[in-house]
């Protein structure tokens, strides 16, 4: 998160977790301004219940990040930066803003321009080229803040919207970002100033700090062999801090007793970092039933990992896809291409592809790949193995296993180009050795 004003009492962020005083203030100020009619698409105030499971839920949506305003620490204003599926090529250079939205009591402060100055700096940062929004004709304050920063209207649509039996018109807008933006026309690319053509976006990757638990302590493995194990800290909590304070927008937590013993082994220690954590948290190891699933989740765990369930009761993983809507990833680890289960201990026949193809039909979220001959290893991913599984699944594909050094990210980064459903990595010996530092990872994959 980052301050986006010097104003005294004034501030815009990007927030990766809401506590339940700014999930408050945020339901507030969002029914505040459907009332007023300015800038929801709600036209009738929702109330906190409602409120509350869509912001819960825009938190888990990859392409979409949540930008808040402050009026004395207390949130008063929120926006949504909307970046396109990771399917959509042909506008991988555009970012979109929707939901942008002052409450009116704390109108003509500033806020309004600090947020969106605020998203303007964050797409900017991501690469993005142009950045589009569209708003109603009768938000004419909105519509002199988008001009006086620099967008440009380029289109009316008469029938944008129905409010109360009114036909309403939109205007839609565009910023260009970055001033050497490669414009395709005719086919041809433009030139920069500099006489040769720039790339287009690449597209930021999440990176998913890991957390191995193994008898209450935070260890990696090597090959996934419990018996090779490097203790890199015994307090759990403090490690979830300490990727938080670095930067990390999730955290990749995997219960390895648990994957052994088929059950939750290392609850305390999870329970810890979820208290500690201040973005969302994924979990893997020992999850074997509905029950498990459900008390994780209530329990503040944003995303189970289902593994070796998924080779061996792909129902229950389908049943709690319908139960648990985008909070349910699959982990297919392989050995040389085959699926491993039990902890990595049995290796069966499925191809890893296959599995993926029966988890996107199950409806999972997510799907996240390791290939267990590279995992601890610091050799490089399996980026053959990745590119071909994200080719032939349409949900996102996490990369895992082997990471060392920031060539391993800017060598998956080249590769996500022509795989667009690569949607992140994850890593963790390089992390704890010191071989790749937050601030670099975090560089290289932005």
């Amino acid at each position: 998160m980052s301050g986006g004003s010097s104003t005294p009492g004034l501030t815009a962020e990007r927030v990766q977790a809401l506590n339940e005083d700014d999930l408050q203030a945020l339901c507030e100020c969002v029914d505040a301004s459907i009332l007023e009619g300015g800038g929801f698409a709600w036209v009738r105030p929702q109330g906190r219940s409602v409120l509350e499971r869509y912001f819960r839920g825009i938190l888990l949506v990859p392409e979409r990040l949540l930008f808040v305003a402050r009026q004395d620490g207390i949130i008063v204003g929120s926006a949504q930066l909307v970046r396109p599926s990771r399917s959509n090529e042909a506008q991988a250079m555009n970012a979109s803003v929707t939901q942008f939205h002052i409450a009116p009591y704390a109108r003509g402060t500033g806020l309004g321009r600090i947020l969106l100055e605020e998203i303007i700096n964050g797409a900017r940062a991501m690469g993005y080229q142009f950045l589009n929004l569209d708003v109603r004709e009768s938000q004419n304050r909105a519509i002199a803040l988008f001009l006086s920063l620099g967008f440009e209207k380029w289109g009316t649509n008469p029938y944008y919207a129905l409010d109360d039996g009114q036909m309403l018109r939109g205007h839609y807008f565009v910023k260009r970002l970055q001033e050497n933006s490669r414009l395709l026309q005719n086919g041809a690319s433009s030139e920069t100033d500099h006489g040769k053509s720039a790339d287009m976006t690449a597209r930021p990757l999440t990176l998913y700090p890991a957390i191995d638990l193994k008898d209450g302590a935070c260890v990696r493995l090597r090959r996934g062999e419990m018996d090779d194990a490097t203790v890199y800290s015994d307090d759990p909590g403090a490690q979830a801090r300490a990727w938080c304070a670095a930067g990390f927008h999730w955290l990749h937590v995997v219960d390895l007793n648990g994957a052994f013993a088929g059950r939750s082994a290392n609850s305390e220690a999870v329970k810890q970092i979820v208290a500690n954590a201040k973005v969302p948290v994924q979990l893997g190891g020992g999850l074997r039933d509905l029950a498990g699933i459900e008390s994780w989740l209530e329990a503040g765990i944003s995303r189970v990992i289902l593994g070796s369930v998924a080779v061996k009761n792909p129902e229950l993983v389908k049943e709690a896809c319908r139960l648990f809507p985008g909070r349910i990833v699959a982990g297919i680890d392989a050995r040389m291409g085959l699926v491993a289960t039990e902890g990595w201990a049995e290796v069966s026949d499925m191809q890893a592809t296959d599995l993926g193809l029966r988890m996107q039909d199950a409806g999972v979220a997510a799907i996240i790949f390791t290939e267990i001959t590279r995992d601890g290893m610091l050799q490089g991913l399996d980026l053959e193995q990745t590119a071909n599984l994200a080719r032939t699944v349409s949900v996102p594909v996490i990369a895992s296993g082997g990471v060392g050094s920031l060539d391993d990210l800017a060598a998956l980064r080249r590769v996500a180009a022509d795989a667009p459903g690569i949607e992140g990595v994850i890593v963790g010996r390089a992390l704890y050795d010191g071989r790749i530092s937050p601030a670099d990872a975090l560089r290289v994959l932005s």
